[in-house]
């Protein structure tokens, strides 16, 4: 085998222009769909960044009612009820969950103040001591909320970068009051989400779709004070952190089913029904990922033209070779060498000279991947397994396209060779 690639090299080497020009086609459609393929997992990965964050594998699941988030200010669901520590435990449980945490949600416009300042269109959570570390919060000064402050009904309050910045203008909020509604809270800490990560919004369609729920920032209080606040006792959400993106669908699915067994009642209007549903980002994801691939899928298969024409010259080539060296081959096979020794010959070069085709157009896909994300702005991430697809298939070619011509020169007569000049 070491001896037929020295041959083969040599033989490549010796006809430079003509080798070139043969593996062009192999080179032109590797290089085309390393291109493609790259920019398909690039837009790919900002699509599951944009909808998911930077790592922190967040899964909510809210009620809902005809597709929409309940909206507790029409009044308390009937049937649904807060949610107890053992549902809690069972949702701990799930295979792949980190941690889950329970709370309560209102967007506020003018319900919560400090002196003159009013924090409008901001949030107000009421959360338990592992809301924080399940939203990948991280304290930025002072410190969170913990099991006491919950136990003891203390009326604490954290805030985050957003609403820090509305409310107190940059200055130190650390021990300041707050009202939300006329009840003070105490300022205990602030905290950022552990992600710098932005999503990259292009159109209008990318401001509703990642932008939807941005506000001027959140205030975090002890779920135990929210009656004190909202005047009643109301049916929590729960945020679960799973330990990677692929399993966020199966934990929110698992999720939803234990919570709806909770429900004891829903309207007898299947329409108006209250569900606890998940908020599925991996799913919007991939349904996106599914609509940008079944096009590119086309592409890919125009690319491929290019590597079936790209055999038909490498056949051709080895064919004509196969006339030149008709002497040569004669010669051989008058002094002993078996038919499946030419063959073997012959094969080893037309695999040699498509591999080398291969590696140079995933060196050509990848520059030209780079390239395209350059001059487009389109993320490109480079796909290995595809690359060393890529250079397998393109050997394959080679067995394919110069199984003729080898067969050929295998199965010429060694006297009729040896007449030819």
């Amino acid at each position: 085998m070491g001896e037929n690639i020295r041959l083969s090299l040599k033989g490549i080497l010796s006809h430079k222009m003509r080798s070139f020009l043969t593996m062009l086609g192999i080179i032109i459609g590797i290089a085309a769909i390393i291109a493609i393929v790259s920019t398909i997992k690039g837009t790919n990965d900002q699509i599951q960044k944009n909808l998911i964050g930077s790592g922190s594998n967040n899964v909510n699941v809210v009620l809902y009612q005809n597709d929409y988030d309940y909206d507790m200010s029409s009044g308390l669901p009937a049937g649904v009820h807060q949610v107890s520590d053992d549902t809690m435990d069972s949702l701990k449980q799930i295979d792949h969950v980190e941690d889950a945490a329970k709370y309560t949600k209102r967007t506020e416009y003018n319900g919560v103040y400090y002196q003159n300042a009013n924090l409008s269109n901001g949030n107000v959570l009421g959360v338990d001591e592992n809301y924080l570390n399940a939203a990948d919060m991280k304290i930025t000064a002072g410190r969170g909320i913990s099991a006491e402050d919950v136990k003891k009904y203390h009326k604490v309050a954290v805030l985050d970068d957003g609403a820090a910045r509305v409310l107190f203008k940059g200055a130190s909020c650390i021990g300041k009051t707050i009202e939300i509604h006329s009840v003070p809270y105490v300022i205990i800490g602030t905290c950022a989400a552990r992600s710098t990560y932005e999503p990259v919004i292009e159109t209008i369609s990318d401001y509703y779709t990642y932008n939807s729920d941005q506000s001027g920032g959140s205030v975090y209080i002890t779920s135990s004070t929210w009656p004190i606040a909202y005047q009643y006792d109301e049916p929590e959400n729960i945020l679960i952190r799973a330990d990677s993106t692929k399993s966020m669908t199966s934990i929110g699915k698992e999720a939803e089913t234990i919570l709806n067994t909770t429900i004891t009642s829903t309207s007898s209007d299947s329409t108006n029904a209250v569900t606890y549903k998940a908020q599925d980002l991996m799913e919007q994801a991939r349904q996106i990922q599914q609509l940008s691939q079944s096009t590119n899928m086309m592409l890919i298969w125009i690319a491929a033209i290019s590597l079936l024409v790209g055999g038909i010259g490498v056949m051709n080539i080895m064919l004509v070779s196969v006339t030149e060296r008709t002497s040569e081959i004669g010669l051989k096979k008058a002094i002993g060498a078996r038919k499946r020794v030419i063959m073997r010959q012959f094969l080893t070069e037309a695999v040699v000279l498509t591999s080398i085709g291969g590696v140079l157009g995933v060196i050509a896909g990848i520059l030209l991947a780079k390239i395209i994300s350059l001059l487009n702005g389109t993320p490109a991430s480079i796909s290995w397994p595809a690359s060393l697809l890529a250079v397998l298939f393109s050997m394959a070619i080679g067995i394919i396209f110069g199984l003729l011509p080898a067969h050929k020169a295998a199965n010429l007569d060694p006297i009729e060779a040896l007449r030819r000049e």
